[in-house]
């Protein structure tokens, strides 16, 4: 079994500063084996960790499109912001990958549930994630978990690390994998864990954004 934290962060998202090699060691201190790796926008940090990285990477990408953010996990080429969500679906879908809503039912963050239009892609989502350590609406992990079995959907947990102790406040415990269709079978037989994180936490990212465009 390994512990996948399935929604983290690196210095290559605009709101985050943490260094991969950084990652590297919190993720072998704390007994995280696999990250889903979803920087906002680009999937370039993702393909630079699993270079570095003694364990598994898979590379997503949290996209902001104009109905709210999805992530597109197991993907080749980089995928445009403010994109319909029709067609950032499609653009996932093309590549062969995986379309996970984050954070639903978070109303201080923009998910593609804030609006009705999540009907009509719901029948190409592939997962959505339950638990996010980083969402500050109380009860939204229970509503995910109820639209995710609604819809017959696989349910999925991470940290949304933008800082390094973040990292595994939020996992999957699953069967190890090779791929994405191995990643799906074994994550149907995962349990999800882990603990809010503190919610001062968003103002490190808020900090973290200012100084980047500042710079």
């Amino acid at each position: 079994m390994i512990k996948a934290d399935l929604h983290i962060h690196t210095a290559y998202s605009m709101d985050c500063t943490t260094p991969l090699e950084q990652i590297i060691s919190r993720c072998l201190e704390v007994g995280i084996n696999c990250l889903g790796v979803a920087d906002h926008n680009t999937i370039a940090g993702a393909l630079k960790l699993k270079q570095m990285a003694p364990f598994s990477i898979i590379v997503g990408e949290e996209i902001l499109t104009l109905n709210g953010e999805v992530i597109g996990f197991f993907l080749t080429q980089e995928i445009p912001s403010k994109l319909s969500i029709e067609e950032t679906v499609a653009q996932i879908k093309a590549q062969n990958g995986l379309v996970c809503i984050p954070h639903p039912y978070d109303r201080l963050r923009l998910s593609v549930f804030r609006d009705q239009i999540f009907e009509d892609i719901m029948q190409d989502v592939d997962i959505i994630e339950v638990f996010n350590a980083r969402s500050l609406s109380p009860g939204s992990s229970k509503r995910a978990a109820q639209m995710a079995q609604k819809y017959s959907k696989l349910a999925s947990a991470g940290s949304d690390a933008h800082t390094l102790p973040e990292i595994g406040n939020a996992y999957v415990e699953m069967p190890e994998f090779n791929g994405k269709e191995e990643f799906l079978a074994s994550l149907a037989k995962g349990t999800i864990s882990g603990n809010r994180t503190n919610p001062t936490a968003h103002f490190a990212s808020t900090w973290n954004r200012l100084k980047k465009r500042l710079s």
